[in-house]
């Protein structure tokens, strides 16, 4: 893990992503799940721990679209977050947390 200009943290190489897919990485102590969807050749960062279930599985789950929102369906419960801003489309009270990502350089980076 190497941090860069602004905090920006290389947490992985890009072919260490699966497409349209998630993966977990342990950045400074904390679980994040990392979707990349390869068709936009984006990454979204969001927090590993799923509230409901209390257990580190969010990047297991399976990614899907509500409206204009992209979301991960947690594997236990089921409930969506969205992979943009965190919040928890079932439950309007419940937000994880969510990072900036970007892939640059074949790198993988997370704005911690």
């Amino acid at each position: 893990m190497m941090t860069t200009e602004n905090n920006w943290t290389a947490v992985c190489g890009q072919n260490d992503l699966i497409s349209d897919s998630g993966v977990c990485a342990l950045v400074n102590d904390t679980q994040i799940a990392l979707f990349y969807l390869k068709k936009e050749q984006a990454v979204y960062a969001i927090a590993n721990h799923d509230p409901f279930s209390e257990a580190n599985v969010l990047s297991r789950g399976l990614i899907g679209s509500k409206g204009d929102d992209l979301f991960v369906a947690s594997p236990v419960y089921k409930q969506h977050f969205c992979l943009k801003t965190g919040r928890c489309l079932d439950d309007e009270n419940t937000r994880i947390h969510a990072w900036p990502a970007r892939i640059e350089n074949g790198l993988v980076e997370v704005l911690i």
